[in-house]
């Protein structure tokens, strides 16, 4: 049963320049698993913008929460390269509260825009 959905987009020049601009804001938004590869190298403004957009359609996907972080969230790839979610601190909570068990996550970005998808579901 789907208990939430949630979808954000995101510029992903204007979010590259808020990078540029403000020194450690990658640090304070991603953790280090998320701002790099599975090969080690830092991940691109385009994939860290659709990640930043996941975590703000978590967030959605159960009613924005009071409280939460988006450091509650993380954006990870699973062995076959697909992302996954991580959620902890506020966002778990309102995910055992909603009794989530499954999370689908769809990141894309193109024509200057990242977008992200989530389901969260209770099986």
């Amino acid at each position: 049963m789907i208990v939430g959905v949630g979808t954000d987009l995101v510029d992903v020049a204007r979010f590259g320049a808020s990078l540029r601009r403000t020194p450690g804001l990658a640090d304070r938004l991603f953790s280090p698993a998320e701002r790099t590869t599975s090969a080690g190298t830092p991940r691109a403004a385009r994939s860290l913008a659709a990640r930043f957009a996941a975590k703000e359609a978590a967030a959605k996907a159960l009613g924005a929460p009071a409280g939460y972080r988006l450091t509650d969230c993380e954006v990870l790839s699973a062995a076959d390269g697909r992302p996954d979610l991580r959620v902890t601190g506020r966002l778990a909570e309102a995910a055992v509260a909603l009794e989530v068990t499954t999370w689908h996550v769809s990141l894309s970005h193109d024509g200057g825009t990242a977008c992200a998808f989530v389901v969260a579901e209770h099986r």
